[in-house]
């Protein structure tokens, strides 16, 4: 004990909870956060760094003289704090209510089959013509696929087997 009271140094009293209150213990190392909630912040910091050099070199390709003072605007905006708003404007393709935590997409429900939306699950066939059947429906002629075999079959053969032709040759 007298060790201790010499350096300055204090034993933690008991564990810390995270500071997002999601559950799980923090530690100093990561800033009184979990794992999962440290490297949830990690990722929104590089994309607010991503955003603010993408917004400047627009920006800076864009206007001639001026090009500078909205850039650093910019970077302050996204430093503050206002990154969330930026980056969910900079790509309206995803749909944030279909993500989950991790970035992932949530399962929309369970697979079916195109024709008599039976339950397939992970038996399903995928089909030329892009959808799912069940084992019934599986071939194309069960199904009325619309996929054209003859021609997918033609083109196939043709680029395998190219025409080969030998160059003429001078009659004696």
């Amino acid at each position: 004990m007298e060790s201790h009271d010499e350096t300055g140094c204090q034993a933690p009293e008991g564990p810390i909870l995270c500071v997002n209150n999601c559950g799980f213990f923090g530690s100093a190392a990561t800033m009184n956060m979990c794992s999962k909630c440290h490297k949830a912040i990690v990722l929104k910091q590089e994309q607010a760094k991503l955003a603010a050099s993408s917004i400047g070199s627009i920006v800076n390709g864009s206007s001639s003289g001026n090009g500078k003072e909205p850039a650093i605007a910019a970077a302050l905006d996204v430093q503050s704090g206002n990154a969330e708003s930026k980056i969910m404007s900079a790509e309206p393709s995803i749909d944030p209510s279909k993500l989950t935590f991790g970035g992932m997409k949530k399962k929309e429900g369970p697979n079916r089959c195109t024709t008599c939306s039976r339950r397939v699950g992970l038996t399903g066939f995928n089909c030329r013509c892009g959808n799912l059947f069940c084992a019934a429906h599986r071939y194309s002629d069960k199904h009325d696929c619309p996929f054209d075999y003859r021609a997918a079959a033609r083109d196939a053969i043709a680029k395998a087997n190219p025409v080969v032709k030998a160059e003429k040759l001078d009659k004696i």
